[in-house]
């Protein structure tokens, strides 16, 4: 699972979020950096939950909490406004690492783990600016992401469906599939408007 994910980072894949929002997966340099350290069959592999799980209610030991252990529950953020993504509508949903000996500079701030309440409704929670992460410690979300742009934290998990595709899910339940890729010659006819 850490190949597939840092496959998926370095492609600038999208998932397929509420039916057709496209939002870029985007690694902390951190998380990228761990990920790379991990080989096959070792217990720090991230976990991809079979199809029951579809549901992060429904992992072992699943509790309302900002926790996150970097295989079975990770810190992310929907980030919108995003000055690049792939995609084309300028979301991403970028996850981080987890580490309280060396905090990662892309994960959340004190607040954010302070006022997580990623089980409720999106509606009710607090949206943060570049600025407002900034005064908050994290200045590096406006230089991945823009001035402009603006987010939700969000615990995730992985999960397959019934059709063995990929999900990445947050706790709130809003979730997207892996997008197919293009085949590198669509790619490449896009390049030059063929």
């Amino acid at each position: 699972m850490a190949q597939y994910m840092m496959d998926l980072h370095d492609e600038r894949a999208t998932f397929n979020f509420c039916g057709g929002m496209m939002f870029q997966l985007v690694l902390s340099k951190k998380l990228r950096t761990h990920l790379q350290t991990i080989g096959v069959g070792d217990a720090n592999q991230p976990k991809l939950f079979d199809k029951s799980h579809a549901g992060m209610s429904r992992i072992p030991d699943y509790e309302k909490s900002a926790s996150a252990d970097n295989i079975n529950v990770f810190h992310g953020r929907e980030v919108r406004k995003v000055k690049d993504a792939a995609g084309g509508m300028g979301f991403a949903m970028h996850l981080s690492m987890v580490d309280e000996q060396s905090p990662d500079p892309e994960s959340w701030t004190m607040p954010e783990l302070i006022d997580y309440d990623g089980w409720g409704h999106d509606a009710g929670r607090n949206w943060r600016t570049a600025d407002d992460l900034a005064r908050e410690g994290n200045v590096e979300y406006g230089n991945v992401f823009g001035k402009e742009a603006y987010g939700l934290h969000h615990r995730c998990f992985w999960h397959l469906d019934g059709q063995n595709r990929v999900w990445l899910s947050a706790e709130d339940g809003c979730e997207g599939y892996a997008a197919p890729s293009k085949p590198k010659w669509n790619a490449l006819m896009d390049k030059f408007k063929f």
